[in-house]
């Protein structure tokens, strides 16, 4: 099992830098001081004009905190809404959960990982359908979490052998996947999919395009970066 193992390393590595930083602190203690202690002179006060305060518009926070489904792309004009997609546009824990294959250990995890709302949109076009979804974290105890999010479905998506895949600027680890046969899930919807996975702020944003014939790369790229103009 590839999970258990991968656990039992990251812990080793964490005991080895928690034994060898105790053990040069012993040494360093044991040493006597050859060097003044250094003292921060006291730095002035600035003075003069504040900067103004940031305006809704550009406080990500504030942006973020208010009806996140406006933050989603807008449907296209001539497009239709499936049945999948949630009706009023959100999901809680156990909506989220669902997409995984192992709903209730996932949902445990979520709420370990301070899981606080998503909100999806999607449309069917004809040729090929989306799925925009963004899924908000409170990051008190687990600041990292929109960022790990993310990773488990960059990680699941780069499975496939035969998967396209390019950066998706401006996003650090955020990535654009292309695959160009169909999945061998059986969960998974028919057909042949992109997707993109990336985290920013409190956010982690996923995006799903399905189609009978291969999606471009450029149509997955597209939509990534201007979902994320948006965050």
């Amino acid at each position: 099992m590839k999970y258990p193992r991968r656990k039992l390393i990251a812990a080793a590595a964490v005991l080895g830098v928690v034994a060898g930083a105790g053990a040069g602190y012993l040494v360093q203690a044991a040493r006597e001081p050859r060097l003044p202690l250094l003292v921060q002179p006291t730095l002035p006060q600035a003075r003069g004009p504040q900067p103004e305060p940031l305006t809704a518009e550009q406080d990500r926070k504030v942006r973020n905190d208010g009806d996140l489904r406006e933050l989603l792309l807008e449907k296209p004009g001539g497009t239709t809404t499936p049945d999948w997609v949630a009706p009023q546009g959100w999901m809680d824990r156990g909506e989220y959960a669902d997409l995984s294959d192992e709903p209730d250990s996932y949902y445990e995890h979520l709420e370990e990982q301070e899981f606080l709302r998503a909100a999806v949109t999607g449309w069917d076009a004809g040729g090929h359908q989306v799925e925009i979804l963004l899924a908000q974290f409170e990051q008190r105890e687990a600041p990292a979490a929109p960022a790990d999010d993310s990773s488990r479905s960059r990680y699941w998506a780069e499975t496939d052998p035969d998967v396209r895949t390019r950066p998706l600027p401006g996003t650090g680890e955020g990535k654009v996947y292309v695959h160009p046969d169909p999945s061998a899930e059986t969960t998974a919807l028919p057909g042949v999919s992109a997707e993109a996975h990336a985290s920013r702020g409190d956010l982690s944003l996923h995006i799903w395009v399905y189609g009978d014939d291969p999606v471009p790369l450029s149509t997955i790229m597209d939509l990534a970066e201007r979902q994320m103009e948006r965050l």
